[in-house]
């Protein structure tokens, strides 16, 4: 099992180029799997082995464990993915997970925040404190201004940024990549924290390593931490969260800001087809969630805000006429 297991996420990362993360996230779901074979039977079986039935205890198993419905729905979806790989190659004579029911998942949409929200949020941290603070202002004002994910934002180099033109290319899902404007508000914060942050060295690229190779803006990552290497995903996470703790505007992660970016651009009257390219969505259908949003929205402000937006009230039964007298 575990050398299919490697086999699968070889084939992902060389043949289909997903992503560093998609393949550790398709790891972790497929760990614990094994976790769980581990559990039920004496001896790890071969994929041939699993069949559907074992497949349904495994849910029963993470559904005991306390696991969100959305998180047993993307392990079965991982289960899937790897047995019709294996399908394929002629490994296990059918897709045990072919017929297995995915949970089923209440309609929950994405938190926005509103455009206050988003401004205070921005606005947080001090760029005068230094480097940090100005690292922080940028990578808010950045990640509301583009619609990044958080993965691609810190996978920006400096010669992926033109701040002239007030472009950024992303690198996406796939390895695949979009030209998406960076506004000139967060351009001004990029160079704020440009003019504060110290050239590092790192080790030369040759062979010869007593020649340190500077690194200069053009050629290294935008976005880095305190000992001048790449800003890592969680540390994006956690920087987002301790402005959001100290606004006490509730959760926010990274990906809240990828969300208002979309919703606020849907309610300025972007087309949706653009916001779609923007965001990198293969699919309008992903892209259109969104309006349901701009909607709930819209209906939010409606009801506050219309004087006759309440439940509309009982009509009082007429008062019977006395009838005419007929002359």
């Amino acid at each position: 099992m575990e050398t299919a297991i490697r086999t699968f996420l070889t084939y992902l990362d060389v043949e289909r180029g997903a992503s560093r993360e998609t393949i550790r996230s398709y790891q972790s779901d497929l760990r614990q799997f094994v976790a769980f074979l581990k559990t039920v039977t004496e001896a790890l079986p071969e994929p041939a082995g699993i069949d559907a039935s074992l497949v349904r205890r495994f849910l029963v198993w993470l559904a005991a464990r306390q696991d969100k419905k959305s998180s047993q729905a993307r392990k079965l979806a991982t289960l899937r993915s790897l047995f019709k790989f294996l399908h394929r190659r002629g490994e296990v004579p059918s897709n045990p997970v072919a017929n297995v029911r995915s949970p089923r998942l209440g309609q929950r949409l994405p938190r926005v925040l509103t455009k206050d929200e988003a401004e205070r949020m921005i606005e947080s941290p001090d760029a005068d404190e230094g480097t940090a603070t100005a690292r922080d202002q940028a990578i808010l004002e950045t990640l509301y201004s583009t619609g990044a994910r958080v993965s691609e934002l810190v996978g920006v180099n400096w010669s992926d940024l033109s701040l002239d033109e007030g472009m950024v290319r992303l690198k996406g899902k796939g390895k695949k990549e979009r030209l998406v404007p960076v506004g000139q508000v967060a351009v001004e914060a990029i160079r704020d924290y440009l003019a504060v942050t110290p050239v590092r060295s790192t080790p030369a690229a040759d062979k010869d390593a007593a020649s340190p190779l500077k690194v200069k803006p053009a050629d290294g990552p935008v976005f880095r931490n305190n000992r001048g290497g790449r800003l890592s995903v969680r540390s994006v996470e956690r920087i987002v969260r301790r402005y959001a703790d100290r606004l006490q505007v509730g959760s926010v992660t990274p990906h809240t800001f990828r969300h208002s970016y979309a919703t606020h651009l849907l309610d300025e009257g972007a087309d949706l087809r653009v916001i779609q390219e923007m965001l990198g969505h293969a699919s309008l259908a992903t892209t259109q969630k969104y309006t349901h949003l701009a909607t709930d929205r819209l209906m939010e402000v409606y009801d506050q805000a219309h004087p006759r937006s309440g439940t509309v009230k009982a009509a009082k039964p007429a008062t019977p006429s006395t009838p005419r007298k007929s002359s």
